[in-house]
Order: C-alpha cells, then structure tokens, then sequence
C-alpha cells in the first residue's frame, strides 16, 4: 500500500440521522455502560507508511457512528493485527473521550505499537467497538 491522506479526520464530527435501540448494563463501580452495538463502524482500511523500511508503520483508519439513543461520552474500538498464518500479533484499543450525540460520526485511527519488520508482518486485522459510556 502506499501513503494515504485521510480527509475524514479533518472534517470532525459529521451529522447522520439513524437511531437505535441499546442495551445498558452496569459495570462493577456501579456506572451505566453502553453495549458495544450503540457504535457502528460505518467504514476501515489498513494504512501502511514506509514499507520495507525500518520506519514502516501500520494503522487502522475508520469512520465509527453512535447508532445508539443517547449521547456517548466515552467509546472504545478494539483493532487486532494478524501475521502470517492468522498468527495475533496485537490487539490494540482506542478511546475517544467527549460526547458523541445519537446519528454522529467520527474518524478513529488505531495504531499498531511496533515499526519496520514487526510492522510488515501485519497481513489483515479485525476492527470492533469495544464499549462505551
């Protein structure tokens, strides 16, 4: 792959008007939690930066949506890098932290935490929402 410019993190926050139902659970402090099917991820692609060299980096780019009735102040998505024979080699998460209202979407890139030859080895990953408050 080669260098890409990701338009959509520029543009911040973008209106779209779905709703949905959601199912709500309590975590162990007692605080409301929001099941993972409130996020949506509405589109993603691997992104790869100087490959074959000792500064290749991988990255997940996404586009994620609150389908959910209420505004979420705290949303995790979880990417998992795969190697060569669907070895896992990382499962990362990343928060976005404020409030993301009913029908918004957002840009998302999560990063895999190691450079060149680890890097390379990335074949495929796996993106999900995590959970969200």
């Amino acid at each position: 792959m080669h260098r890409r410019a990701f338009l959509p993190l520029a543009l911040g926050p973008l209106a779209a008007g779905v709703g949905a139902g959601c199912l709500e659970y309590l975590d162990d402090d007692g605080e409301e939690i929001t099941d993972p099917g409130d996020v949506e991820i509405v589109w993603h692609d691997l992104v790869r930066d100087d490959p074959g060299t000792e500064d290749e980096r991988v990255a997940v780019w996404g586009i994620v949506r609150n389908v959910g009735d209420r505004t979420l102040t705290y949303i995790e998505i979880r990417a998992t890098f795969f190697g060569p024979d669907d070895e896992e080699l990382e499962s990362v998460i990343e928060n976005v932290d404020g409030d993301v209202s009913s029908g918004e979407e957002w840009a998302v890139e999560v990063e895999f935490p190691h450079f060149g030859e680890r890097a390379a080895e990335v074949e495929r990953y796996e993106l999900e929402p995590a959970t969200g408050v």
